[in-house]
């Protein structure tokens, strides 16, 4: 099952669409991770505005990280966005199984909480990155996007995104939408829009009925114009070279430490689970490397 963005535009050229079926990534991150339900769908529904988020980038070398931390019970999420289509993402606590009880609907508001901020870096391969930081209004994940493109980017959106998992905690189907109104939208545009996101049906409804991300689009507005596709993909391009270089930044003590009190050391990478390996002599020739930049 291949994983598909689309971008397009509606209301003559007035608004942009994004539009994600990301069932197999989530699923691949479920797999990843040993994800249970709550979890699964915080960490799917943050996966699905990253694909998106990333495909507004102007390079595929170009990243979108995406940080939120609630205060709940899942800890921290983390995602990362490439504009090439690969993701990756982790959440602190992977085994959270809560459902509201007036809706049984899995409760990713309580789970995330709402007491902290979202934060997205965008990594432009220039000197400095692009940070930007906005508090929580809901921990649900599509509002509080909606909240953040409004406010840090003074862009108007609709932001809907979901993830049904089914009871052997299988993702069933995961997607999202973004609607963004471009300059100078007119009232009668504002007002179409705002119809059209008061009566949409959920995503994950549209996608379990068996509609295309194409079909979806399409049944919102009537003169929809598709701009691009392309495929998104869980990857983690981790590799034992980028951590050396990690371990390349601590200071000398604390290589030092490693070396002497532990003989090595082992780094697991959090969005993967693969385990690094470095021997005392590993961090020897590390130490050294450190020590002949600096001469």
């Amino acid at each position: 099952m291949e994983n598909r963005l689309i971008r397009g535009v509606a209301l003559n050229d007035s608004i942009r669409l994004f539009g994600v079926d990301c069932t197999k990534l989530v699923e691949d991150s479920r797999k990843q991770h040993d994800l249970w339900p709550t979890s699964c769908a915080a960490l799917g529904r943050i996966e699905a505005v990253g694909c998106m988020m990333a495909s507004m980038l102007k390079d595929e070398k170009e990243k979108i990280s995406i940080n939120i931390n609630g205060g709940g019970p899942i800890g921290t999420c983390m995602v990362v966005a490439s504009g090439n289509g690969d993701v990756k993402g982790f959440v602190g606590d992977n085994q959270i199984y809560l459902k509201y009880n007036d809706t049984n609907k899995l409760a990713v508001g309580i789970a995330v909480g709402k007491d902290g901020y979202l934060t997205v870096i965008r990594d432009t391969n220039l000197r400095e990155n692009f940070s930007s930081k906005v508090r929580l209004i809901s921990g649900e994940i599509g509002d509080d996007f909606s909240y953040y493109f409004n406010i840090s980017e003074q862009t108007p959106s609709v932001v809907s995104v979901g993830v049904l998992v089914d009871p052997d905690y299988s993702v069933r189907c995961a997607g999202g939408l973004i609607i963004q109104l471009l300059p100078d939208a007119s009232e009668e545009i504002i007002s179409k829009v705002e119809s059209v996101a008061a009566n949409m049906r959920p995503i994950t409804s549209m996608l379990s009925d068996g509609m295309t991300i194409d079909e979806i689009l399409m049944s919102l507005f009537d003169d929809v114009r598709i701009l691009d596709s392309k495929e998104v993909r869980w990857h983690c391009d981790c590799s034992r070279e980028r951590f050396m270089a990690g371990i390349s930044t601590l200071s000398e003590e604390d290589i030092k430490e490693m070396i002497e009190e532990d003989n090595g050391c082992e780094i697991k990478c959090e969005y993967c689970n693969k385990l690094y390996k470095f021997s005392k002599e590993d961090l020897e020739s590390i130490l050294e490397f450190k020590r002949s930049c600096l001469r």
